[in-house]
């Protein structure tokens, strides 16, 4: 598929401009902030004092509390002990049954490791992954093989309601049962694959292996990495292989083009890129957490942590959609080490920054051999090292006792140098 090819979008939402787009979702943004306190009672609780009408900026939903998937579980897993009230979604969800505290809206309900447990309302392409699979290159009467699991975890099911919004049919091949898929591949004679880079590579193998040559010719691929030595692997077997990033808790966050530039996002979400540990949005083009608030009515995760680091790409993609970019999975940025029996959080390093708003990235570094640790922090500085005021490393490393309740090294650098790849924490130590 070649950028022109792409060019005619899933719809003309993809094309807007920035400006229009930008206006609709913060129009958008007020009126779900209230939703999110009426219906779904941990936002009633997080989001308590907040005038939802104020919130029609970036700025001001900065201001806003950001909720990280630990802090989901955690509500989730105390709501479950309940006898009244019990709500095995910790308050999140505006839907439900019977017996959940809403009595009804919810189609299906997912577990995912954790656990944690997601509802899917009844919304026609409720993920909205039909974008992400349209611009893969699938369109309306394909036969698609997906490869995703159909139990448990939602993975299989946020495809295939995508697949059918876009009017493809599926064969829910499921995980496993190489043999039998195959047998499928064969006679059916799908067009393209969507499931896990890692299984498509097994099913291409064994299929060499056997002399059978599959009749994918694209693929759609998520939850694992999908470098460019493999994407290139399988288009030399004549499969062209686009990526999406989606999560259970939020559905597609953004999604690969033929531009092979980025990963665009998706038209239904607001996206931030705030420094780890922190609910601090970050400069444009510096790798960082990306927070997410959802526009769906049903799930209303307001500024929702990722724990995934990425950043911004500067432009528009050369295939004319016009939304943001990002540069696609980066790390993780729930960081922590153990020092001295003690764990340092990345949050800390971000609770540093905020009481000296003068310092610019930073960088705990964890050093030395097991029982003999010791911890750098490395800090940037306008001006470099020889800028700093008297005293400032002295009352920096208070602070930084204060908070960790471990003695650190402090060394102001230069700006800009420190990598940006959003690690706060490093951890050095040897434990050969």
């Amino acid at each position: 598929m070649s950028i022109s090819d792409s060019t005619t979008f899933h719809d003309a939402l993809e094309a807007r401009d920035p400006a229009e787009r930008e206006a609709a979702l913060l129009a958008a943004l007020p009126r779900q902030i209230a939703h999110a306190q009426r219906q779904a009672p941990a936002f009633a609780e997080l989001l308590a004092g907040v005038d939802a009408a104020g919130v029609d900026s970036r700025a001001a939903l900065a201001r806003l509390p950001v909720t990280r998937k630990h802090e989901l579980l955690e509500r989730q897993q105390a709501r479950r002990q309940l006898q009244e009230g019990r709500d095995v979604f910790g308050g999140f969800s505006a839907i439900g049954w019977a017996g959940c505290v809403r009595s009804s809206g919810a189609k299906r309900v997912f577990q995912s490791p954790g656990t944690i447990y997601e509802p899917e309302g009844h919304a026609s392409d409720y993920w909205r992954v039909a974008r992400a699979i349209h611009a893969a290159g699938f369109r309306s009467g394909e036969l698609i093989h997906n490869s995703f699991s159909y139990h448990l975890t939602p993975a299989g099911s946020m495809m295939e309601t995508g697949a059918h919004a876009l009017g493809c049919t599926v064969f829910p091949g499921g995980v496993g049962n190489t043999e039998m898929q195959l047998q499928a591949v064969a006679e059916l004679r799908p067009q393209g694959y969507i499931g896990t880079p890692s299984f498509l590579k097994i099913l291409l193998d064994k299929a060499a292996e056997q002399g059978q040559r599959l009749s994918f010719a694209k693929a759609l691929v998520s939850g694992e990495a999908f470098p460019p030595s493999l994407r290139d692997w399988l288009a030399e077997r004549g499969v062209q292989g686009y990526q999406c990033y989606a999560t259970a808790d939020i559905g597609l966050i953004a999604y690969e083009t033929a531009a092979r530039e980025g990963l665009v996002l998706d038209e239904g979400v607001i996206v931030e890129i705030v420094r780890p540990g922190t609910g601090d949005p970050v400069p444009e083009g510096e790798v960082g957490e990306l927070v997410v608030t959802t526009l769906n009515p049903d799930y209303p995760l307001v500024r929702f942590g990722t724990g995934d680091l990425s950043a911004v790409l500067p432009g528009r993609c050369p295939t004319g959609r016009s939304n943001q970019r990002i540069k696609g999975w980066m790390g993780r940025a729930d960081q922590s080490a153990k020092v001295r029996g003690m764990f340092v959080h990345a949050s800390q390093v971000g609770e540093l920054r905020k009481r000296f708003p003068e310092l610019g990235r930073a960088r705990l570094v964890v050093e030395g051999e097991m029982a003999n640790d010791r911890m750098s922090l490395l800090l940037e500085l306008a001006g470099g090292p020889d800028a700093a005021p008297e005293g400032l490393a002295e009352r920096v490393a208070a602070a930084a006792r204060d908070i960790t309740k471990l003695r650190a090294e402090v060394r102001f650098v230069a700006p800009g140098s420190l990598p940006n790849d959003g690690r706060v924490i490093e951890d050095a130590r040897k434990y050969e």
